[in-house]
């Protein structure tokens, strides 16, 4: 199904169910990590589980990664630090590793969807976890993106407001789909095919404002129930900070509870300041997840 639109996406009956608990593919003394699939929109979609030791049952986050070429990624890459950081402090972790990537089924639409596909797995992620006999705490969830990932987790808040109960981002992409599609798809070469077919199949920006409005979180910001966490850095060249304070501010227009952090010279992959935005993380759910 080629979803047009998030209302058209909050329509759609979710079946995030059956999650497997593969092989053990990491260890430490306060946390394992696990391959893992579900299903999701009829396709099964692979990912990795962190969970801490313990009887549980635990806090529980689902991670959306940014983007990486489907060609090369692998498991549970783009999150890999605040997978492992979220269980050694005590998170259930499950990383989302989106159709067409990794051990996932295929994308069916090719990229048309406009990554509303994305959307519908971590969507699917959350239900499943809930449905598993694992040490989840159904009452303490929350969605943490990155990058693209960031944008994923906005279209997941309008599209099921009351779905989890917190979300934080990390350098996220801008809310307004037309910016990330002017930014990244159109002038990139390797990306020209998929960028012509997104335009002969939804039409140019200019043309069809009320597709691409119908595809951007921001327009659905007074949907959403949940307060959101953003970090962003000054110096961060890929996804600009501009667009985050103007989600910011268009968030707390909506009326919702949303804190941006910003971190002076930080760039896009956040290095000498990880720590800190991670214990700001983990402040802000212990608060939210009550």
């Amino acid at each position: 199904m080629l979803f047009r639109s998030l209302p058209a996406l909050a329509q759609k009956a979710f079946d995030g169910s059956g999650l497997r608990v593969g092989e053990e593919v990491a260890r430490t003394p306060r946390h394992r990590q696990y391959a893992v699939t579900w299903r999701s929109g009829g396709l099964r979609v692979s990912g990795r589980l962190a969970v801490p030791e313990g009887r549980g049952p635990f806090p529980t986050v689902v991670l959306a990664h940014g983007y990486i070429d489907p060609a090369v990624y692998v498991s549970g890459q783009g999150m890999t630090r605040e997978r492992a950081w979220l269980g050694e402090h005590g998170y259930v972790a499950l990383h989302v590793d989106y159709r067409g990537h990794a051990g996932s089924d295929p994308d069916p639409s090719g990229g048309l969807d406009m990554r509303l596909g994305y959307t519908e797995d971590v969507i699917n992620a959350v239900l499943a976890l809930r449905e598993w006999e694992g040490p989840v705490d159904d009452d303490r969830v929350a969605l943490v993106g990155r990058s693209m990932g960031g944008g994923v987790v906005y279209n997941a808040l309008v599209a099921q407001p009351g779905l989890v109960d917190a979300a934080v981002v990390f350098a996220p992409v801008s809310s307004d789909a037309v910016d990330n599609f002017e930014r990244w798809t159109r002038p990139d070469l390797g990306r020209a095919g998929l960028a012509r077919r997104i335009l002969r199949t939804h039409g140019e920006p200019s043309a069809q404002p009320a597709f691409w409005q119908g595809i951007s979180a921001r327009t659905y910001f007074r949907d959403i129930t949940e307060p959101v966490l953003i970090h962003h850095g000054t110096s961060d060249d890929s996804c600009p900070i501009a667009w985050s304070r103007t989600t910011a501010r268009l968030l707390e227009r909506a009326g919702v509870d949303v804190t941006l952090r910003t971190y002076a010279g930080e760039e896009h992959a956040f290095g000498p300041r990880f720590e800190q935005s991670m214990q700001r993380t983990e402040r802000f759910l212990a608060r939210h997840l009550d």
